[in-house]
C-alpha cells in the first residue's frame, strides 16, 4: 500500500512517501509562516523523488491535531480537497498519537506538546504487539494536572516514555513526580511517524474522521469570550 502522509500541525511542514510502515521519501521544510504556500511545492516534490504520482496512491493520511490551529487547517483543507477530487481514502491521526509512534519500545507513552502558558496537549498510550493503543481520553490541560492524572493512570514503579516539545519542555518536574520516566531523542512531529499510525489504523479497520482535533478554543475565540465577559 503506497501511503501519501502529511504532516502541517507544528513548525514544521513535512511531507512522507511510504510503502506499507517502509518510508520511500520523507522531505521536511521548517518554516511555520509558509505552511500554506509550501505544503503542495512539497507534496509534488515528494511524488517526484518517490516516482508517483497521486494516481498511484492508495491512502492519504493527515495530522489532524492538536498543534498550530492555522497549520492544522492548512493540513486539512489540503487532504478533503485530495479526498474530494481523487476519490483516494484518507483518515486522520491525533498528533498525539502520530508522536507516540516515534517510540519503538514496548510500554506506555506519554505524549505532550507544548500548548504555552504552562499547559499541554496531553495524550496517554501503550505500545505492544507492534501496535499504539490509546489509553483514556486525550486532553489539553496544565503540565501539573497532566503529571497527576497520569500518576492516577500508571501503577507504581512503571516505566513509562514520554515524547514530544512539552515533554522537554517540562523534564525536570516530570522527573521530580514520576518514577522511572524515560526520555526519547524524537520529540517532533514528522510525517513518517504519522504515516506509520494511519497504515496500522486503516488495515484494522478503523478510518478515522480527517476533521480538526483542536481540544480547546482558539486565542480569538478566547479572546471574543473575554470581551464579552467585560461587557
Amino acid at each position: 500500500m503506497k501511503i501519501l502522509s502529511i504532516d502541517t500541525a507544528s513548525n514544521l511542514c513535512t511531507v512522507a512517501i511510504l510503502e506499507d510502515k517502509s518510508c520511500i521519501k520523507e522531505i521536511i521544510v521548517n518554516d511555520a509562516r509558509n505552511h500554506s504556500e509550501k505544503i503542495m511545492p512539497v507534496i509534488e516534490q515528494a511524488l517526484q523523488e518517490a516516482g508517483l504520482t497521486l494516481h498511484d496512491i492508495d491512502l492519504i493520511v493527515c495530522d489532524k491535531g492538536p498543534g498550530s490551529f492555522t497549520g492544522i487547517r492548512i493540513g486539512v483543507g489540503t487532504v478533503l480537497a485530495f479526498q474530494d477530487s481523487l476519490n483516494i481514502p484518507c483518515i486522520g491521526i491525533s498528533a498525539l498519537e502520530s508522536l507516540a509512534y516515534n517510540v519503538n519500545q514496548d510500554g506506555f507513552i506519554c505524549s505532550l506538546i507544548d500548548a504555552k502558558n504552562g499547559n499541554v496537549y496531553y495524550g496517554l498510550f501503550e505500545h505492544k504487539e507492534n501496535q499504539i493503543f490509546q489509553v483514556g481520553a486525550l486532553d489539553f490541560k496544565n503540565i501539573s494536572d497532566a503529571i497527576s492524572t497520569l500518576s492516577s493512570q500508571i501503577y507504581a514503579n512503571t516505566p513509562i516514555y514520554f515524547v514530544g516539545d512539552g515533554a522537554i519542555l517540562n523534564k525536570d518536574l516530570i522527573e521530580s513526580d514520576i518514577h522511572n520516566c524515560i526520555f526519547t531523542d524524537k520529540n517532533n512531529l514528522n510525517s513518517y511517524s504519522l504515516g506509520i499510525a494511519g497504515y496500522i489504523s486503516y488495515i484494522s479497520g478503523q478510518k478515522p474522521s480527517v476533521m480538526p482535533l483542536y481540544l480547546r478554543k482558539s486565542q480569538a475565540e478566547r479572546a471574543l469570550e473575554e470581551k464579552k465577559k467585560k461587557e
